[in-house]
């Protein structure tokens, strides 16, 4: 029997805040933009950061876990 809640959190937290892909924060041209591709090096620390903190609040702080078997 397999805990995959730490797996799949990562995986749709990466997707999801992915720069460029839904938002980028912060933009290129405004604060924040939308859909554009693309990125920069400030785009992805923080991501980063947003992604550390939504997947240590998920798995530590509430603790999910998806079992099967």
């Amino acid at each position: 029997m397999g805990d995959w809640g730490p797996v799949l959190v990562a995986t749709v937290l990466f997707v999801l805040l992915t720069p460029g892909l839904l938002f980028q924060l912060p933009g290129k041209s405004r604060v924040v933009e939308f859909g554009n591709m693309q990125t920069s090096g400030a785009a992805i620390l923080v991501h980063a950061a947003i992604y550390f903190g939504l997947i240590t609040i998920f798995l530590i702080a509430i603790g999910v876990h998806v079992y099967t078997g």
